[in-house]
């Protein structure tokens, strides 16, 4: 347990002490269910009488403190009514060493190797992932990061993951790889560079998207791509609208028709390769096929890398000015992209003693939210749930109330959860009955006689745009 002296703060900030009462610093947050306003600021206040209803106003956990390690109830379990049904919402900030962030960032650019070590302040807090369609994953995190190394390792992971969590924005080091400055929600910078676009597909999706829109205008067509590199007139989409075979030859692995893997190492160059002549994969043209003045056209994934040629007497490509007839196809490989960001999902595993400030019989909550009868959210944000053993979620950090994440020395993150059910529903696992609290009693800052802080004050967010209500019946209990 922790020891805070008189009219100070703990170290992790959360918690002070206020002439001998525990004080929980942040505002409990209270979602309201307006997405026409996208946000209320900062807002102390006092319930107005008005009644409420769990359709109208949702208690986070943001700010709701914790009973860790849960030998009595948790901070909040409140009572409302959703479509006339009798709910029940319990509330805690879980204490989370077993968590993380997966990380996708939108570039073709090479970051790193798979594995590659990821660090922050000098100290490996994960590592590169798995590439994804126009994207590249990082894992970071993790208990073995935050407490199964050295102190300074744990430390730099968990100030890394509270940053991202919270939407502030972090710089990263990937071993012999890029430099990344990434916030959640942001574009990714790399190497100093803001990204912009996405790729718009493989090589060899492109050459198929836009196949007959070059059909007329050039002799050859190369998309070059680090996974995939597209070929015009072998691939299938050029044989399907007639297109002439041009003699040309790709160094790298064939594929297919017209699909190629490995044209070049992976870089930052031209489709994330490490190309920057991207004639350096084109080998000699085949003499039968291929005659002087012959159009060549080759481009990126995202349009930003283009470049025209023309065959001379000798059959070698010599770059030429892009004719205008082709500048409104390189145009529309960019109108295509999306827009380049930084996308961070908390991770984590809500088991141990969490749950028995749920339930007195634990397991019996982790059978429910298995069985989608009662829906987890965090921060009001909906949550995935991956299938197996326990309450592993992922959720994303902008769907959360600004700030909603905290940590402890441990160290561990602080994040927010919520579990809701019918009322029924959580008799029949052993909730805590006695200690539930109507939800108009919570918003005029009563605590729960489990409590042993209280609150510094209440602020209100608007439920952010799209996202399902976090109260809800039948309809919304398998979104989770």
């Amino acid at each position: 347990m922790c020891y805070i002296a008189e009219g100070r703060s703990g170290a992790c900030d959360r918690y002070a002490n206020e002439g001998g009462e525990l004080v929980r610093l942040d505002p409990l947050t209270i979602l309201e269910n307006r997405e026409d306003t996208p946000l209320v600021p900062f807002l102390d206040r006092e319930w107005d009488g008005d009644l409420v209803s769990g359709e109208d106003t949702f208690i986070t956990a943001v700010g709701s403190g914790t009973t860790y390690p849960d030998y009595k109830p948790a901070p909040f379990i409140v009572a409302s009514k959703s479509a006339g049904v009798d709910m029940i919402t319990v509330v805690t900030e879980g204490i989370f060493s077993y968590c993380g962030a997966k990380v996708k960032i939108d570039t073709d650019r090479h970051l790193g190797s798979e594995c590659a070590p990821v660090r922050a302040e000098g100290e490996v807090i994960g590592h590169v992932s798995t590439s994804e369609y126009g994207s590249q994953m990082l894992s970071l995190g993790g208990v073995n990061h935050l407490t199964g190394g050295s102190k300074k390792e744990g430390r730099a992971t968990c100030a890394a993951l509270l940053a991202l969590c919270n939407g502030e924005q972090v710089a990263l080091t990937i071993d012999n790889g890029a430099d990344l400055e990434i916030a959640a929600g942001q574009p990714p910078i790399v190497n100093g560079a803001p990204e912009q676009r996405m790729r718009v597909g493989c090589g060899s999706a492109t050459v198929g998207m836009f196949a007959a829109q070059w059909q007329g205008l050039v002799d050859e067509v190369v998309v070059v791509d680090d996974h995939i590199t597209g070929v015009m007139s072998e691939h299938q989409a050029g044989k399907v609208i007639g297109w002439a075979p041009s003699g040309i030859r790709i160094k790298g692995r064939r594929s297919t028709p017209g699909r190629y893997f490995q044209v070049a190492e992976p870089g930052i160059g031209w489709g994330g390769t490490d190309l920057t002549d991207p004639l350096d994969i084109l080998d000699s043209w085949k003499p039968d096929q291929a005659r002087a003045g012959q159009s060549l056209l080759m481009v990126s994934t995202t349009g930003e890398n283009a470049a025209y040629y023309e065959l001379n007497d000798d059959l070698v490509p010599v770059q030429k000015d892009m004719p205008a007839r082709l500048l409104p196809s390189v145009k529309r490989i960019e109108e295509n992209c999306e827009p380049s960001l930084t996308s961070v999902l908390f991770m984590a595993g809500a088991g141990g003693s969490l749950r028995s400030g749920v339930t007195e019989n634990p397991v019996s909550l982790t059978r429910s939210v298995q069985s989608r009868l009662t829906r987890v959210t965090s921060g009001g944000a909906p949550v995935f749930i991956w299938p197996g053993g326990g309450i592993t979620f992922m959720a994303d950090v902008t769907q959360m109330p600004k700030n909603a994440f905290g940590y402890v020395p441990t160290p561990a993150l602080v994040a927010p959860i919520e579990f809701t059910m019918t009322a029924a529903d959580y008799a029949a696992l052993g909730g805590h009955m006695d200690y539930v609290m109507p939800l108009e009693d919570a918003l005029r800052g009563s605590k729960g006689r489990q409590n042993d802080h209280r609150l510094s004050g209440q602020r209100s967010e608007a439920r952010k745009t799209g996202a399902p209500w976090p109260v809800g019946s039948a309809t919304s209990r398998g979104t989770s």
